[in-house]
C-alpha cells in the first residue's frame, strides 16, 4: 500500500493531563506516545508475549466469550466471501484462557489461524483489570466504555464509528491508516449487513489494493494519514473518521475508549440513516430534490433556523432537544412505525 500522510504525534503527554476536549474540538486524528506505557499490561508485553498472556488469565471471569476464528486462507483479515453475503469467518464462544492457549500454540507459525476477541468490554470479561490498566478518562468528567482487543495478526477493515475513540495499544504494534468522512465514496463501503465487526466496512483491500476494480481508492489515498504504535502508545480517532487497523505481530491486544460528546437523551444516528433509506431513497428524483431541501432546512442547516420565527411555546421540535422532548419524539416515531 502507498504510505498516506504521518499523522500528528504529540509526546511527552502525561494520562492525567490527555487533551481530550482539544482533540475533540480538533476533529483530528492525533497520536499520543507513551500514555499507556505505565500500564501493566503493557509492562508484562515488554517483558515477554508469555507474561502478558499470564497477566490476562489473571483476570479470567469464567465466563465464555464470543471471538471470530478463521482459517489461514483469510490471511488474518475478517471479511466477506467472494459473493459478499457471507463472512469469511465464524463467531464462536470460549473461554478468554482457552482463546490465548490457542494463539500460544501457533506464534511460530508463518500462517496461523485467525483468533480475533473483539470489543469486549473490560469490566464484565477482565473485573479488577482496568485497576492497574486505565487512561484515567473519568477523571476528566468522560463516561467511556472500555474495550479490550485480542488476536493474532488480524487486520480490521476500513470503517467509521459514530463515538469518540481513545484507543491503546497495550501489546504488540499496529499500523492505522486514516481518512476523513468525505472519502467515503472514494472507499466502496460494502454491505450494511452482514458486517465484519458490526459496522460498515470498506470493500477494498488497503494493504495490497486493486486500482482497477476500484480506481476512486486513489484519491482517498491522497488524504490517507497513517500511524505505527508501539505498546503504550494511544491514537484519537474523531467520530466518524474511517480507519483500517493491522496488528503487526504475533500476538496484540488493544485497549480502546468510546464515548459521545453529545447528550444522553439523543440517540445514535444511524437508525435515522436506515429510516432515511427506506422512506426517500427510491422517489423520484425530483421528489428526493425537494426532501433534500427540506432536510437541509430541519437538519443540517443552521440549528436555529428552523422555526426562529416562532414563539418560543410553539416550536416544539424546532428547540433544542432537552429529555422531555427526547421521550416525546421517540413515543411518537414508535407509534407511526408500528401502525
Amino acid at each position: 500500500m502507498l504510505d498516506g500522510i504521518a499523522m500528528r504525534t504529540l509526546d511527552g503527554v502525561e494520562p492525567t493531563a490527555l487533551p481530550l476536549e482539544a482533540l475533540v474540538a480538533a476533529g483530528e486524528p492525533v497520536v499520543l506516545r507513551g500514555i499507556a506505557r505505565d500500564w501493566a499490561l503493557v509492562q508484562a508485553g515488554l517483558r515477554s508475549t508469555h507474561a502478558a498472556m499470564a497477566y490476562l488469565r489473571g483476570f479470567e471471569a469464567g465466563v465464555p466469550v464470543p471471538y471470530s476464528f478463521g482459517g489461514p486462507e483469510i490471511d488474518g483479515r475478517p471479511f466477506y466471501t467472494e459473493d459478499f453475503t457471507q463472512l469469511n469467518v465464524e463467531v464462536r464462544r470460549g473461554l478468554l484462557t482457552q482463546v490465548l492457549d490457542a494463539i500460544a500454540d501457533t506464534l511460530e507459525d508463518p500462517r496461523p489461524p485467525t483468533y480475533y476477541v473483539a470489543s469486549l468490554l473490560i469490566d464484565q470479561a477482565l473485573p479488577g483489570f482496568a485497576q492497574a490498566n486505565d487512561a484515567g478518562l473519568a477523571g476528566q468528567g468522560i463516561e467511556a466504555s472500555a474495550s479490550i482487543w485480542i488476536g493474532n495478526r488480524v487486520t480490521a477493515s476500513c470503517h467509521f464509528d459514530t463515538p469518540q475513540n481513545l484507543a491503546c495499544c497495550a501489546v504488540g504494534r499496529r499500523r492505522f491508516t486514516l481518512f476523513p468522512p468525505e472519502q467515503i465514496d472514494n472507499l466502496y463501503p460494502g454491505p450494511l449487513e452482514p458486517t465484519p465487526g458490526g459496522q460498515v466496512v470498506s470493500v477494498v483491500d488497503i494493504d495490497h489494493p486493486d486500482v482497477a476494480r476500484h480506481p476512486r481508492f486513489a484519491d482517498a489515498l491522497a488524504s490517507a494519514q497513517t500511524a505505527v504504535l508501539e505498546p503504550g502508545d494511544a491514537i484519537f480517532i474523531p467520530s466518524m473518521w474511517w480507519h483500517h487497523v493491522r496488528s503487526l505481530e504475533p500476538f496484540n491486544v488493544l485497549v480502546n475508549y468510546w464515548w459521545r460528546t453529545s447528550p444522553r437523551f439523543l440517540p445514535s444516528p444511524l437508525p435515522a440513516l436506515q429510516h432515511a433509506m427506506w422512506a426517500l431513497r427510491d422517489l423520484p428524483a425530483r421528489e428526493k430534490q425537494a426532501w433534500a431541501e427540506i432536510f437541509t432546512y430541519y437538519v443540517f442547516g443552521p440549528g436555529d433556523r428552523a422555526g426562529q420565527h416562532l414563539p418560543d411555546a410553539a416550536r416544539g421540535e424546532l428547540a433544542p432537544f432537552d429529555e422531555t422532548q427526547a421521550r416525546r419524539t421517540r413515543a411518537q416515531l414508535l407509534a407511526r412505525l408500528n401502525r
